[in-house]
């Protein structure tokens, strides 16, 4: 299976594609990653230093590897952090060249708009161009509850409030909705909720909250969830081994109280979770 993963990187620490790409290789997935920014560090920790790519740029690369002759082989296509409005552009250019080659593949948008926490941290006009061009067009979506709400336009406080802005994201476009953390008036203060809904089955992992920093744990379990989900078709069985997977890595990583998520360290998390848990429908 074969993944063009379109997502920001770092040197140190993991998000985006410093997030993604070990993890999918560990399960056997063949990962072409294209870098949107290329920094020193995730924006957690206050300062960094680098560079957003621009449009051209990542155009550039995906050009050369249409010119491979391998899109056709290309099963999905993830993309994640725009470091502007213009890049993504250059990712709605980039599935459409993959859907043309192969009309079988599936595009994976994960909104990285912000988080409940700090807001919207992305520039300006990003969350709107998610909203309205990437959204409509993706076959999965995998926001935050923080970033349903904005694409949804509607608060989320309820279970009743969470499906019916998973419907309303349905109604967008996205046949699979993935949200990769929900917490609402029906979710213990100790756990958070995954939710995944393909129209038919509507389902919730519910997971223990670890006290760990997650930065990338949103980048990581939705680039699991897409290829589980390429795999099994099930969206189920998706959430069920995505889940398990990112818990193990922070339980780990709560334990030795590292401030980036151990991937290398805890990468059998992948193939084997130390603990799996099952999914509710809703």
């Amino acid at each position: 299976m074969n993944i063009l993963s379109i997502q920001s990187h770092v040197a140190y620490g993991h998000v985006g594609n410093a997030a993604a790409v070990f993890p999918l290789q560990r399960i056997g997935i063949e990962v072409w990653p294209v870098n949107t920014v290329q920094f020193s560090n995730h924006s957690g920790y206050g300062r960094w230093s680098g560079r957003v790519l621009s449009s051209a740029s990542i155009r550039l690369v995906i050009e050369g590897i249409e010119e491979r002759g391998v899109l056709g082989e290309c099963d999905g296509v993830l993309s994640g952090y725009l470091g502007a409005p213009q890049t993504g552009e250059a990712v709605i250019d980039a599935v459409a060249r993959v859907k043309s080659a192969n009309p079988a593949a599936r595009y994976c948008c994960d909104p990285v708009i912000g988080d409940a926490e700090r807001g919207v941290f992305v520039g300006r006009g990003v969350p709107e161009f998610f909203k309205d061009r990437m959204v409509p067009i993706a076959d999965i979506v995998t926001p935050n509850q923080f970033e349903l709400d904005y694409l949804a336009g509607r608060q989320t406080r309820s279970r009743a409030d969470l499906l019916a802005a998973i419907d309303a994201l349905h109604a967008s476009g996205p046949r699979v909705v993935f949200v990769t953390s929900s917490q609402t008036t029906d979710t213990p203060a100790d756990s958070l909720d995954l939710v995944g809904s393909d129209g038919v089955d509507r389902c919730r992992v519910r997971i223990p909250r670890l006290p760990v920093a997650a930065h990338g744990a949103g980048d990581l379990v939705a680039a699991l969830f897409l290829a589980h989900h390429l795999n099994t078709g099930s969206v189920v069985e998706a959430i069920e081994l995505a889940a398990s997977s990112v818990f193990g890595v922070l339980s780990r990583t709560a334990e030795v109280g590292a401030s980036e998520m151990l991937l290398v360290e805890a990468q059998e998390e992948f193939v084997r979770p130390s603990r799996t848990f099952s999914a509710e429908r809703m």
